[in-house]
């Protein structure tokens, strides 16, 4: 086995004991990227060079000190939406494409402090805008099972490159499910945690409890790790402070006989694939044979829909109003969407969003009191080509806007809970399929600890176990991935560090 195939917790482990330096790890992952990036477009800006650097620094201070950070020595992918210092962040968008932040994000500089190094970006929709990872700067991203099918997004470049290995762990962000659906379609793992665990320090509207930060990893275990080092208050992110932080790693083990397991197909509002259910329904016999109770939630969340476009608008307008009103051509068609949805909305509309919301997180807060576990799908279908900008038709219903798609996830991000992407083996068309699993809020130990317990019990299972791709057959491919940049762009390539060239 590769030592790139091994996982971030045994990775670490090994650099703790003298048997693996960073370095070589860092190498090896450079190669992986540069030998397989060409067919999945997940790698946008890079920073080999000054990985390189920290690599080397963090092997001499294994000889140094067995006092040593969580992440230490473990090469990092960050979501190009998330600022970097002084490496390329473009946020896919061509206003951007020659933006090198002065200081990083709160959580990067955070899992720099924990002992990671920041190695490359990856890739994003145009401003983090849709369950589809293509832009005008970069490209698209390909899903690692079939490269002319989309990965998921926002944080597709994020899954692609776990998914193929060539990074033991990655960042990502969620508002209506861009941690999760990725994660889903490409076979890896993501959390979308609760509220003010992960501090954000640049989120425009600081109060707002719809768009987190968090962990991908290949594993529960892998995402754990990260999200411990993740988690802990930032002065200017009011949501987390004075939130308990208790610790989710390391993983405590737990019996799934004992857990009282509930499930919806759809929510009683979301349009799915036949397909999709049937993948559902078939891991939910196997889980409901090991479980104590498992059982169907009867509920209609269907109000859910109005409700998010509201709050999704509004964040959109704090975020881009100016933008808009100022150069509407630099943004793309979906941000575009969600800014003038916004013109329509009423301060009547706003107060009933906020109502709506709140009565869905009680509906799901109490279901909490009677169940360990809220099992439902992450996406309504297989993937899709990512030369189509959204799924438009869903099992015959059309979709309203070019998120729709995205409602099993959305629905879930209204109640705040804590949602993890668990890879549960292929569906019918061969193609990775996701588990969404949801946990009461601010209770994310306890959802890792479930999500791992029942990850080991199927571990031996194909039919449940982690899907990989095929790296061989990825390493032969070369699709056009570049075909919808409408601008040309600033810097050649997408690999190397001409990225860091004064623009």
């Amino acid at each position: 086995m590769s030592i790139v195939e091994l996982s971030a917790v045994e990775l670490r482990q090994r650099i703790r004991d003298g048997d693996l330096s960073s370095l070589e790890l860092t190498d090896a992952c450079i190669a992986q990227i540069e030998a397989l990036n060409p067919a999945v477009n997940a790698i946008c800006a890079t920073d080999f060079d000054r990985a390189r650097i920290a690599a080397r620094r963090a092997d001499a201070a294994v000889a140094g000190t067995a006092d040593l950070p969580l992440l230490h020595g473990l090469p990092l992918g960050v979501k190009d939406l998330q600022a970097t210092e002084g490496l390329l962040t473009t946020s896919g968008n061509v206003r951007l494409r020659g933006h090198i932040p002065t200081q990083d994000i709160s959580l990067v500089a955070r899992l720099r402090q924990a002992g990671a190094i920041v190695t490359a970006k990856t890739n994003t929709p145009d401003m983090g805008a849709g369950g589809n990872t293509r832009n005008p700067v970069w490209g698209a991203t390909g899903n690692p099972f079939n490269p002319d099918l989309n990965a998921g997004g926002s944080s597709g470049g994020s899954a692609a490159a776990l998914a193929t290995d060539m990074l033991p762990l990655c960042t990502g962000s969620d508002t209506g499910g861009s941690l999760r659906i990725p994660s889903a379609l490409c076979g890896v793992v993501g959390l979308r945690p609760s509220p003010g665990l992960v501090a954000n320090d640049m989120r425009p509207l600081g109060w707002s409890a719809i768009s987190v930060l968090g962990p991908m990893g290949r594993s529960v275990a892998d995402t754990a790790l990260m999200m411990q080092a993740s988690i802990g208050p930032h002065p200017m992110d009011p949501l987390s402070l004075g939130v308990c932080h208790d610790p989710v790693w390391p993983i405590q083990p737990i019996d799934i006989r004992s857990l009282r397991v509930a499930y919806s197909e759809d929510f009683g509002a979301c349009a799915v694939d036949p397909m999709a259910r049937r993948a559902f329904r078939a891991r939910i016999q196997t889980i409901s044979r090991e479980v104590a109770i498992c059982e169907p939630l009867g509920w209609n969340l269907e109000d859910g829909h109005r409700c998010f476009d509201v709050i999704r608008a509004e964040s959109f307008v704090a975020a881009f109003e100016e933008t808009y009103r100022t150069q509407p051509e630099t943004l793309g068609p979906n941000v575009r969407a969600n800014v003038e949805m916004a013109a329509s909305i009423t301060l009547a509309d706003r107060a009933w969003a906020h109502l709506t919301q709140t009565g869905i997180l009680r509906t799901f807060q109490s279901a909490f009191q009677q169940y360990d576990l809220i099992l439902a799908p992450v996406t309504p279908m297989s993937p899709f080509p990512w030369k189509q900008l959204y799924a438009e038709v869903i099992d015959g219903k059309p979709q309203r806007n070019y998120y729709e798609w995205l409602s099993l996830t959305y629905l879930v991000t209204l109640a705040t809970n804590p949602a993890l992407s668990l890879p549960c083996g292929l569906d019918e068309a061969g193609m990775p399929f996701g588990l969404q699993m949801i946990g009461p809020l601010h209770r994310d130990g306890r959802l890792l600890q479930i999500a791992a317990a029942i990850e080991e019990h199927f571990s031996n299972d194909p039919s449940m176990r982690r899907p990989r791709p095929d790296t061989s057959k990825l390493m032969q491919a070369r699709p056009d991935l570049k075909s919808i940049v409408t601008h040309p762009p600033l810097l050649k390539g997408t690999l190397g560090d001409a990225v860091k060239t004064e623009v």
